[in-house]
């Protein structure tokens, strides 16, 4: 299958009439397609308290739709990737658009918690899986050269917006109307998304249709499934020693001691290898493995990928710590919040969508490790500016600095690292690319979760101890911070005062 457009040199020719809606027609599509997968859960996650008090439920359930949500997408993500290959891409792509509708439709409409978790979590995750690994798939066929290090970078830009949007407007909606009409809005941008599909090219990655690899299928779910929840149980349960008792259904398990993070992740791990020996097998047999050898043999996308993971580790603390930091260190509302990352997004969007034609004069892999640095300043500025008098003014600066890094890096990065592997691939290297991703992100919003949110409650514990002059044994403190974010992370804004004054 040819790309959208004749190419000299690996550049697009720049003839006027390429650049009408026609052209940039798949660019808006899975533009728009990012925007509403990235915002589903950040709009929603100020909206928990309002969704409990609405489905009379608790948080913890609401939460666990949320995380739920995260681990059907991360699971379906490899599987999805192979799609294309197997689908044309247009039909694929308006089927998965319309799924998705239907999930946040239902969602919006639920009357409990079991309607919340069906259209939700599993159709609005499932919906996700396809069309995160597509978005980049659509941009790798229909573009070459700078146009396509051009889509890249916007679509870096506008998934970097949505997080920060995310939080804005789902506050804004929750207070003046109702969380409901969040998912009413993403149907709504569903719509407008079916407006641009017609621009996709219908035809299949590969000349011949290729089927699903049911076998690799299963073992790549097991696998992301183990590794992703052992990453989320790490945060909560610990990585080696279980700091509090793991039950379920009523039955306690942490043998030994350990936590239950660590089995989860070898069980993960076991899975990939026994992954990996079996498409070995299918290939050599003839066979259309989920996702071909040479793609994890192949050191340029490799080396992109590891880049790309350590981005998205990176970036979970960032989402993470930022927000926490902002609501629960200095007493904004989520859409204060939201208001001040939006240097961070802006300087994101403009600089991947403005720094694109770069490449012309400066290596890829330059402007990558330009973009690196960018950030690490951006991040030191904003920490050696963190402090109880830190206004929404005093952060604009590392902000801005953190998003013209990232900008400068995910455009280039996402283009090295796909362009490495033959087109007809691309779609299976997108798949793992998000998968990739997705485990990064899991893992440092983890451990940098875990390591915040201790210090975080352990200084409460201490504060109101000290204020007591009540010394307790450090088991016994252990025990109280335990307890304190058990209770924080399990109740309303109502029942946290109470037991804070308790």
């Amino acid at each position: 299958m040819g790309s959208a457009t004749d190419t000299v040199d690996g550049e697009s020719p720049a003839r006027p009439a390429d650049r009408g809606l026609s052209y940039w027609g798949p660019a808006i599509a899975v533009n728009l397609a990012m925007f509403i997968a990235v915002i589903d859960s950040t709009m929603m996650n100020v909206a928990i308290p309002a969704i409990v008090s609405d489905l009379d439920t608790t948080v913890t359930v609401v939460q666990g739709a949320i995380t739920f949500y995260s681990l059907v997408m991360a699971a379906l993500i490899l599987p999805g990737g192979k799609l294309p290959s197997i689908f044309g891409i247009r039909r694929l792509t308006a089927a998965t658009l319309v799924v998705y509708a239907v999930g946040t439709l239902l969602a919006a409409v639920s009357w409990n918690t079991t309607v919340l978790y069906l259209g939700w979590s599993v159709i609005e995750g499932a919906a996700a899986a396809v069309l995160l690994p597509l978005t980049f798939t659509v941009l790798v066929v229909s573009y070459e050269g700078a146009d396509r290090a051009k889509a890249l970078g916007t679509l870096a830009g506008v998934s970097a917006t949505g997080a920060a949007v995310g939080p804005i407007l789902g506050g804004a909606l929750t207070t003046y109307a109702s969380w409901r009409w969040g998912f009413a809005l993403e149907a709504v941008v569903v719509a407008v998304t079916l407006l641009f599909v017609r621009y996709l090219t219908p035809d299949r990655l590969t000349e011949t249709r290729e089927s699903l690899d049911v076998g690799g299928t299963l073992l790549s779910v097991v696998s992301v499934t183990g590794l992703v929840t052992g990453f989320l149980l790490g945060g909560r349960y610990g990585w080696l020693t279980a700091t509090r008792p793991f039950v379920v259904a009523g039955v306690e398990f942490t043998p030994a001691g350990t936590s239950p993070a660590i089995w989860c992740i070898a069980a993960g791990l076991l899975a990939f290898a026994a992954f990996l020996q079996y498409e070995a097998r299918i290939e050599r047999a003839g066979g259309s493995p989920l996702v071909p050898t040479e793609v994890f043999s192949n050191g340029r996308f490799t080396s992109g990928v590891l880049t790309f993971s350590s981005r998205s580790v990176v970036m979970a603390g960032f989402i993470f710590v930022v927000p926490v930091y902002l609501q629960a260190g200095l007493g904004y509302t989520a859409f204060e919040a939201g208001f001040a990352m939006l240097p961070f997004s802006v300087a994101t969007l403009v600089t991947s969508m403005f720094t694109t034609g770069w490449r012309a004069y400066v290596p890829q892999k330059t402007l990558v490790q330009s973009g690196i640095v960018v950030m690490g300043v951006g991040l030191l500025l904003l920490v050696a500016r963190t402090g109880p008098e830190q206004t929404i003014g005093s952060t604009v600066l590392p902000m801005t600095l953190f998003g013209l890094g990232l900008g400068l890096l995910m455009a280039q990065l996402v283009d090295m690292t796909l362009s490495a592997v033959p087109a007809s691939n691309s779609a299976e290297a997108s798949g793992v690319l998000n998968a990739v991703g997705m485990l990064g992100y899991a893992l440092g919003t983890a451990v940098v979760g875990s390591f915040l949110l201790q210090r975080f409650y352990g200084g409460v514990v201490d504060g109101v101890l000290s204020a007591t002059d009540r010394p307790v044994a450090a088991d016994r403190r252990t025990e109280l911070v335990l307890a304190l974010q058990d209770a924080a992370e399990t109740a309303t804004a109502e029942t946290q005062r109470a037991f804070l004054r308790g």
